[in-house]
């Protein structure tokens, strides 16, 4: 059972890597300070929340999962605006 949470996991990072790295790189492109400062900030509370595992902080990797979503939220609403 814990091969499979590891295996989640990692599923989890590359994917949001992935998925915040384009968004950065698109915002780049088009010259955007506002949607890529979303997208950075995005990836900096993921990658805080990788401590929230290490640490065993349930809340703390709540928040920062919920605060990097609105991020990567707004930074697609300012892209597509």
């Amino acid at each position: 059972m814990d091969d499979y949470e590891k295996f989640a996991t990692g599923l989890i990072i590359v994917f949001g890597a992935l998925i915040i790295g384009g968004l950065m790189a698109a915002h780049l492109v088009t010259m955007n300070r506002a949607g890529f400062m979303f997208a950075l900030s995005a990836g900096v509370m993921g990658w805080f929340s990788a401590f929230a595992i290490l640490f065993d902080k349930k809340k703390a990797y709540l928040i920062l999962i919920i605060l990097s979503v609105l991020c990567v939220a707004c930074s697609i609403g300012i892209f597509v605006r």
